[in-house]
């Protein structure tokens, strides 16, 4: 199937197609078109040939089998709940591509990554209904995000290679690309306390969360004590961020540095702020993730970015070697965050918000 036949079915350009599918960083006018596109690649099993491109660049491989990959996403239930998994899946999907496999499917599934969702489940019955319409084209599995100790032990007895890509390790489960969330989390909550905070808040989930782990092992560290009315147990929603944003602002005695499990909590912050601007309420906030709206909000999020290119990157590299038999003992990279200091982390002293006003 062809570029050309892509092009016809969805209503845009070859031109379009190839960026797509090669370029994980290229926006289109609408989100719409570039789901449409791939979309469209999933349905006709689409698989690249690598054999005329590299002919054209001059390069020449030895001949590499193609896979069926699915992917299952744990975190959200659609493209448009948390950005950096959507920007995440558009590297998987153009890495898959770059080797000539084929993405056969995408599953969305969060109550895999929710401990108590899965206990209340039939997990064998889940699995069972999105596995066998794809039985026949099902080589690997990524998945992206927490997923269940049980749940991943379902899953393991149905492909002979699955990759993860997380913030939460698997233990040595399954292969394995992870930016520690504990690191990624004691790096963020470090900054505002080098900053001079030392009343901090954490928003987002608590139950077996690395990030969370990080965040009171920072606070330990540092003699800080935890104060209950100062975890806001939420999900990674905007909405949500804006709802826990109003519960500390309620608070009487009010944390001057906040640290978000995701940049999804943290833009609903400052939604929230932004809005109540009469509260005079401008505590440091800063995040994790480093998803492209980040540098767009009003004052510009602090946070940790995460190698999204570089995780989806040997994510599939870890996949194909094992499915080509390269490597046979379970495999962990971890990847580092990096820190990235914008308007909305100030020194405790000051109040650097006003200009925002």
């Amino acid at each position: 199937m062809s570029i050309k036949k892509i092009a016809k079915l969805t209503g845009v350009s070859t031109a379009t197609v190839s960026r797509i599918l090669n370029n994980p960083e290229y926006k289109c006018q609408s989100p719409e078109t570039r789901e449409r596109v791939w979309q469209t690649a999933i349905d006709l099993n689409y698989t690249p040939n690598r054999a005329a491109r590299n002919l054209k660049l001059g390069i020449t491989f030895p001949k590499q089998k193609s896979f069926f990959l699915n992917v299952l996403m744990t975190r959200t239930d659609s493209v448009q709940t948390d950005p950096f998994f959507n920007e995440l899946l558009r590297v998987i999907e153009s890495e898959i591509h770059k080797v000539g496999s084929v993405l056969s499917s995408i599953w969305y599934m969060p109550v895999f990554s929710d401990d108590e969702a899965c206990e209340r489940n039939d997990l064998q019955v889940l699995i069972d209904n999105v596995y066998n319409d794809v039985s026949e084209h099902s080589d690997g599995l990524i998945i992206i995000g927490k997923c269940n100790h049980k749940a991943l032990q379902l899953w393991k007895k149905k492909y002979k290679a699955i990759v993860s890509i997380n913030r939460n390790s698997t233990n040595h489960e399954v292969d394995e690309v992870i930016c520690d969330g504990s690191k990624i989390a004691h790096l963020a909550t470090n900054h505002l306390i080098e900053l001079g905070h030392t009343q901090i808040a954490y928003a987002g989930s608590c139950h077996n969360e690395a990030r969370y782990r990080g965040f009171t092992d920072a606070l330990t560290q540092a003699q800080i004590a935890l104060r209950e009315e100062y975890v806001i147990n939420t999900p990674a929603r905007q909405t949500d961020g804006f709802d826990a944003m109003k519960k500390i602002a309620s608070l009487t005695n009010r944390p001057t540095g906040i640290y978000c499990a995701n940049d999804v909590i943290a833009l609903g912050m400052l939604d929230f702020l932004n809005q109540y601007k009469n509260l005079n309420y401008t505590p440091s906030i800063i995040a994790s993730d480093d998803i492209e709206e980040a540098q767009y909000t009003k004052p510009m999020l602090s946070t940790v970015r995460l190698p999204k290119n570089e995780m989806g990157k040997f994510a599939i590299q870890l996949l194909t070697d094992r499915l080509s038999g390269g490597h046979s003992s379970v495999t962990k990279i971890e990847l580092e965050g990096t820190l990235v200091k914008r308007n909305s982390t100030y020194v405790a002293t000051e109040n650097q918000w006003q200009s925002y006003k």
